[in-house]
């Protein structure tokens, strides 16, 4: 496997991982799956960009994998990816509020 492959492996598993936790999706389609699946293990599923990119990088190493050993390695690589790509996007955190006694 090349390292474009997996590149591309990446990029495709942070876009539909970004796509179930975090946008509406055309006609409020993906938000409107997010609100029925909202209860028990779905709903926290679609709730945590970090569960949901393991399991969207599962058939996507499965299929870019040549050898067993391969897919094993290239399934937590591609979520790994798809994370550090989502921390990079992310709007810098606001700092806590200060504050003093006297």
């Amino acid at each position: 496997m090349s390292f474009y492959w997996w590149l591309l492996g990446t990029l495709c598993v942070w876009r539909l991982t970004h796509l179930l936790v975090v946008e509406d999706g055309p006609w409020h389609s993906i938000a409107e799956l997010r609100r029925v699946a909202a209860s028990g293990l779905w709903g926290d599923l679609f709730g945590c960009f970090y569960c949901l990119s393991l399991w969207i990088a599962l058939p996507l190493a499965a299929l870019l994998g040549e050898t067993m050993l391969e897919r094993a390695l290239l399934w937590p690589a591609l979520s790994a990816g798809a994370i550090l790509l989502e921390r990079a996007t992310l709007p810098p955190p606001r700092p806590p509020a200060v504050y003093k006694e006297d």
